[in-house]
């Protein structure tokens, strides 16, 4: 079945000089378009239908068959006071496809009722409602364990998706006249009808949205109960307060599509909310958030059609996707009494999640939702959503002595006060909910912010230009992100971050929250400098021969470099041909090369923000034999497994000469160092350039210990000539080492 689209209204409420002030929710991010000729406006009318079930015995049901549209059942029976002690399936046909579902059970016990008032009380015994979506065809079995109870019927409430009247222009009682005198709704789309557009299913931003709630009038109400109540009489509407949580938004009764004629009286006010009871609808799982409202509206109908009370039980609805939709009427920030714990209606709130939670996981942003609401609606009398009260047995068929002080956790499950399975999985999470609660209760701590995207280095941060600022949920009015002072940013009430692009310089920034109680929290002040410019390597990367032992297999090089930074360098990475961190001050790199084959050196470098510079050079660095020589004078050959290739030269006679002509940039001498070792010269191109002794000691082979490096690779010739030392005239070489 395709989703269908939310409702989207526009609610014009009349102010106190008759200027109109339009309210604007909507289920896409699409402007509302002024409604068409054929709209009219008025609240969505919904339909109740009935189909008798033809009881035999321990049975009942009825067969398969067409009916009128209706997107939510449930059976009933002609004695509220009786109980269905059996089993009862449906089957439906739905309205999109034609096809049949499978049979689905109906949850049989509804515990969910007003404390028994004389002018709310049930008027028929009923199960719990099941959401089946848009259907046209039912089938129903009722199997009892003993005798069924009488008047068995299938209800089936159809929430006027497809459907709109004229907006009434008379009510039921001058107070409720009074309360909604002046609201217009203009239905902008049916929801009926599949729409393309339409955002998928579940998700959350197809749920309605509202930025206000339209309240029902101030005026006194009857009392709850008999006059031997143990309760305190209802008082009259109380003033709106605040508390200490900020307010979630709502979906208004006027939003979801409430008819408030089917309200026959204003609804009861308690002194104050004490707890808040979490429950499941247990109308089952299969709805798309974009349907959230309809079913709001069934349930709607069928507390005040089906079951004869005088408004939706519940307080509050949460769907599936978080949004909340506000139930009972009289006003979402006042005690309304609602009708939800048998026995504990009375300075409580009724927080249902649409839905069946017996073996299914609630959803996270269900769960959230019930933490907003629940520390918003206790915090206007001061509860603590972690903390325990009491709440006054109001009925004399409850769970406890009527009239004792019951002990509650302020955020309790249905299961806490009356004989239920009610909320199911959810009743598992209270904890968690509790917790949550208490987070949007708490005036903000900013002890503890934090920030991203950017480096500490000491006391400062150094960022590319963009970071974020993270603090723990609280019950502040909003928030302030000042730079040097300045406000640059104003995240919302229930923002726990916030995000800034800042200009190249020294910032300071300092998180400010705005307490609902009035006071303010600030955060510790940030150094942060914002640098977008890269390091510079004012001495690129250079290869060269260094001193040290050679082997077969590797030749000493040093890599050389020098990076800078304007602001601070943080690092210097070798990347190849190995992976090395030096610190910001080193500039050489002591590695060995692979001879006769191409390496790319590379390195980057980069800064405290995270800026990065490389630098790369690819070399190749070579040996050359003794043997491959230019010799003259005399010279002797001798083997041995330690010089390279197992032979060497050498010589004694003073003069005798050994030259290469290579290519190259960097150039190395290698020669054996012992005890009797000599002297000799170094030439290049011609010019005499050092004079090297090689005596050690103890007898080292395939030594480097002179080198000579140029800018850039060009043909050299290096020559040696041998000293003649006294006493130890005697040179031994095993040839040269360059890089070209």
């Amino acid at each position: 079945m395709r989703p269908r689209t939310a409702v989207a209204v526009t609610a014009v409420v009349l102010g106190s000089a008759g200027v109109a002030v339009p309210l604007l929710a909507s289920s896409g991010t699409t402007a509302p378009r002024k409604p068409a000729a054929a709209e009219v406006t008025g609240p969505i009318d919904g339909n109740v239908h009935t189909v008798g079930l033809r009881t035999t015995g321990a049975k009942a049901g009825a067969p398969a068959q067409s009916t009128s549209p209706f997107s939510l059942l449930g059976v009933v029976w002609d004695r509220p006071g009786t109980r269905l002690r059996g089993t009862v399936k449906v089957r439906t046909r739905s309205a999109t496809t034609g096809t049949w579902s499978a049979w689905r059970p109906v949850t049989v016990a509804d515990d969910d009722v007003p404390d028994g008032t004389k002018r709310e009380r049930s008027r028929q015994g009923t199960t719990a409602p099941l959401w089946v979506g848009p259907s046209n065809g039912v089938a129903v079995q009722v199997t009892g364990h003993r005798r069924l109870p009488a008047g068995l019927r299938a209800v089936l409430i159809d929430p006027g998706a497809r459907r709109r009247r004229p907006a009434r222009t008379g009510v039921r009682h001058p107070a409720h006249a009074a309360g909604h005198q002046g609201v217009r709704v203009a239905l902008a789309a049916d929801s009926g009808s599949p729409d393309p557009s339409a955002p998928p299913a579940d998700s959350p931003s197809a749920a309605p949205t509202a930025s206000t709630s339209v309240s029902p009038p101030q005026s006194p109400a009857p009392t709850t109960g008999p006059s031997d109540s143990p309760l305190p009489s209802a008082s009259a509407s109380p003033t709106p307060r605040t508390g200490t949580a900020p307010r979630p938004t709502i979906v208004s009764r006027a939003q979801w599509g409430a008819d408030e004629s089917l309200v026959a009286t204003p609804n009861a006010y308690a002194d104050q909310v004490k707890a808040v009871f979490v429950h499941h609808t247990d109308t089952g799982n299969d709805y798309s958030c974009a349907d959230s409202a309809a079913v709001v509206r069934s349930i709607f109908l069928y507390h005040v059609k089906t079951n004869g009370w005088n408004d939706v039980g519940y307080n509050f609805l949460v769907d599936k996707c978080g949004t909340l939709f506000e139930g009972r009427s009289g006003g979402v920030d006042r005690p309304v009494i609602g009708a939800h714990a048998y026995g504990f209606n009375t300075d409580s709130a009724g927080v249902a999640v649409l839905g069946t939670f017996t073996n299914v996981a609630p959803p996270q942003a269900a769960l959230d939702t019930v933490a907003k609401v629940a520390a918003w609606k206790l915090g206007l009398d001061g509860g603590d959503p972690t903390g325990s009260t009491t709440l006054t047995e109001g009925v004399k068929d409850g769970n406890f002595t009527y009239g004792s002080q019951v002990p509650f956790k302020t955020i309790s499950g249905h299961r806490d006060a009356n004989s239920t399975a009610c909320p199911g999985l959810l009743y598992d999470k209270l904890s968690t909910i509790r917790t949550a609660a208490k987070q949007w209760s708490t005036p903000a701590d900013l002890t503890a912010v934090s920030l991203t995207g950017a480096t500490k280095v000491n006391t400062t941060y150094y960022t590319k230009g963009t970071v974020t600022l993270g603090w723990h949920p609280a019950a502040a009015t909003g928030y302030r992100l000042l730079d040097n002072g300045t406000a640059i940013a104003h995240p919302t009430a229930s923002a726990t971050s916030v995000t800034a692009t800042l200009r190249s310089g020294t910032h300071q920034l300092q998180v400010i929250a705005d307490n609902i109680d009035g006071t303010t929290a600030k955060s510790s002040a940030f150094s942060v400098v914002a640098d977008a410019t890269r390091p510079v390597f004012s001495s690129s990367a250079a290869l060269s021969v260094r001193t040290g032992t050679v082997s077969s297999t590797k030749i000493p090089v040093s890599l050389t470099w020098k990076a800078t930074d304007d602001r601070l360098l943080r690092s210097v990475k070798a990347t190849s041909p190995a992976a090395v961190t030096f610190t910001p001050t080193t500039t050489a790199w002591s590695a060995y090369a692979k001879p006769a084959t191409s390496t790319a050196w590379s390195l980057t470098a980069t800064d405290a923000a995270g800026n990065t510079a490389t630098s790369s050079a690819t070399r190749t660095a070579s040996l050359r034999s003794d043997s491959s020589s230019s010799r003259t004078g005399t010279w002797k050959t001798t083997t041995n497994s330690h010089y390279l290739g197992g032979t060497g030269i050498y010589s004694s006679a003073k003069g005798a000469t050994a030259s290469w002509t290579v290519t190259a940039r960097s150039v190395a001498l290698i020669d054996k160092r012992a005890t009797t070792a000599g002297k000799y010269y170094v030439y290049v191109d011609g010019t005499y350039v050092a004079t090297v002794d090689t005596k050690a000691s103890s007898s080292l082979y395939r030594q480097i210990q002179w080198t000579r490096t140029w800018s850039s690779s060009s043909r050299h010739t290096i020559k040696i000539k041998v000293a003649g030392t006294s006493g130890r005239p005697t040179i031994a070489l095993d040839g040269l080492a360059y890089i070209g």
